[in-house]
């Protein structure tokens, strides 16, 4: 199998550019990224669906007590077919979109307006990709925070997809479809494969002309010494995530809700009942997982892409010995 992927990656890839793994090494970086941080994405979910103002370490703590530290990995098969269609298809898109961009613009390096536009497409048509598997990830993540008898009790993720498609219909896939895919294009705008790959190597294009990255950016290099380096990228990296968790927060929260309910709501009922009962706060629940599973999970997505990249062009150059006749 990995053969095959080897093989294809190779084939995707021009004769101009090394070979990659593209959308589907991206996607399994994230994939096995999540491995490290779920236990911050799970808290998260939980967070946004209990009507509580329990802060992120209670709610950790409370749940590994209760039900062992192993529990906090609950869901992580949902997490990690998440990623495997959500994060191949928004990187695998933007990389298409934005190689198309440059090839049309005669091979110069695309603007601000048509990275922000790639950017976003890519962002919105992954968030309607990955909207059935966000379901399954948020009620097996949100579950243990459910009274027993509100519980879905999916064994793994396959089971859940099945289950849901058996049990309420195809059409429950598409809850949560309209926040999911405002909190992908805003994830996408202001926190872009690119900018983390900044802190690697300049690979493929340069998008830190991107808002939160550039400002951040261009206020370390102005008002301090530090130089225009890995220390500042990563700082402006972070700029950039905290400022994509935080705009992302509110849709996040609306979309968790309404996906991990057991009867449909639209985002209006959501929103003016948790206003009216929590206050406008609840739209930032699960902002300080969210934030902190940001920064790590980045930052291993893209060193284990790396890798991947590295080990998928050495066995793409190694010969295939011929097999023996007869």
């Amino acid at each position: 199998m990995f053969v095959s992927f080897a093989t294809w990656c190779s084939q995707a890839s021009s004769p101009e550019e090394p070979s990659n793994p593209s959308g589907s090494g991206d996607g399994a970086a994230a994939s096995m990224a999540v491995c490290f941080t779920h236990p911050l994405d799970l808290t998260k979910y939980r967070m946004q669906v209990l009507h509580t103002r329990a802060p992120m370490l209670s709610t950790l703590y409370r749940f590994a007590v209760r039900d062992g530290i192993p529990s906090l990995w609950s869901g992580l098969s949902a997490s990690v077919l998440r990623q495997s269609t959500y994060s191949t298809a928004r990187f695998g898109l933007y990389t298409i979109l934005s190689r198309q961009m440059q090839k049309r613009s005669g091979g110069a390096k695309p603007s601000t307006t048509s990275t922000i536009a790639c950017a976003g497409v890519a962002g919105g048509l992954a968030g309607v990709v990955g909207n059935p598997t966000e379901v399954v990830l948020v009620r097996m993540c949100a579950d243990a925070a459910k009274p027993p008898a509100e519980r879905f009790l999916y064994s793994d993720a396959v089971t859940a997809l099945v289950r849901i498609a058996r049990e309420e219909g195809v059409k429950v896939f598409g809850r949560g479809l309209s926040a999911n895919i405002v909190r992908s294009v805003l994830m996408s705008e202001l926190s872009t494969p690119d900018n983390a790959r900044k802190l690697f190597a300049d690979l493929e294009q340069d998008v830190s002309q991107i808002a939160p990255y550039a400002a951040a950016k261009k206020t370390i290099l102005t008002r301090t010494q530090l130089k225009d380096d890995i220390r500042t990228h990563a700082l402006a990296s972070l700029f950039a995530g905290t400022a994509a968790t935080t705009a992302c927060a509110p849709a996040d929260v609306l979309k968790s809700r309404i996906q991990s309910a057991t009867k449909g709501s639209t985002v209006l009922q959501v929103a003016r009942d948790g206003l009216r009962q929590e206050g406008p706060m609840f739209l930032m629940k699960g902002w300080t997982p969210a934030w902190l599973r940001l920064t790590p999970h980045t930052v291993l997505t893209f060193v284990i892409m790396e890798k991947l990249s590295e080990l998928v062009s050495m066995m793409a150059a190694t010969p295939v010995p011929a097999r023996a006749t007869a």
